[in-house]
């Protein structure tokens, strides 16, 4: 199947703010949505309790932002998102947490010049799943890695493949089981249809070992649960 563009994808996303938008829930079809949310702010806290600028790649409406203010609240914050609905979002939220600067960017991470050693932390939620060639995915993390101040981390939540099909076929079941008792079956088919159509994930060891290949110099798994997981890296 041909897989959408990123103007498909920025389209669907800008109709679909609300559902971004819950602190207490997460997105509804994330497995561990909260849990994941948390490790993953409270790890770039204890890295980087003087952390001063995050860039947040895929912010959607902002909730891994707004969550880390919660812990700093002075960040000067860069959100980063196809979505101009969801910048807009994403930006009235943050403004009212943070002291700092708020700063936009609408476009696509492959594309944006972010700039060398400018962030404390990078998060990036749900998003690099869309990422399609290796080429893609090893020029995004270098450029990740070359937006780091040193001792700066990176921090991802995202869904993710399996090595091995029969394991993926496992957790892929597992995922639509957990989707039906949400919603029912044709909410688990709704869910599997734009997987299919939007999303190319790569393994949680994959990703890993690009953080090495690229430069990163401690690695984490903060958790793993069927085909979504949170890691990260430090610089």
């Amino acid at each position: 199947m041909k897989k959408s563009t990123p103007d498909e994808i920025r389209e669907r996303f800008d109709k679909d703010v609300d559902r971004f938008s819950n602190l207490e829930t997460g997105q509804k079809a994330t497995i561990d949505a909260t849990l994941q949310m948390d490790l993953v702010t409270s790890s770039a806290y204890y890295v980087n309790k003087n952390a001063k600028k995050i860039l947040d790649i895929g912010c959607g409406a902002g909730n891994y932002t707004v969550k880390l203010l919660q812990k700093i609240s002075t960040l000067d914050c860069t959100l980063l998102d196809l979505s101009l609905p969801m910048l807009k979002q994403a930006e009235k939220r943050v403004k009212e947490l943070t002291s700092g600067q708020v700063r936009t960017i609408q476009g696509d991470i492959r594309e944006i010049d972010v700039g060398q050693e400018k962030y404390d932390i990078v998060i990036s939620a749900a998003v690099l799943h869309h990422l399609r060639e290796p080429t893609e995915w090893k020029s995004v993390f270098e450029k990740i890695y070359d937006s780091l101040v040193p001792g700066g981390s990176f921090w991802v939540f995202d869904l993710v493949s399996q090595e091995d099909d029969q394991i993926q076929k496992m957790n892929m079941d597992r995922y639509g089981n957990y989707l039906t008792s949400e919603g029912g079956k044709s909410y688990k088919d709704h869910v599997f249809d734009y997987i299919e159509k939007e999303d190319t994930p790569r393994s949680i060891t994959f990703q890993l070992e690009l953080m090495k290949d690229v430069g990163f110099r401690k690695i984490d798994i903060l958790h793993k649960n069927s085909v979504f997981g949170s890691f990260g890296a430090i610089k």
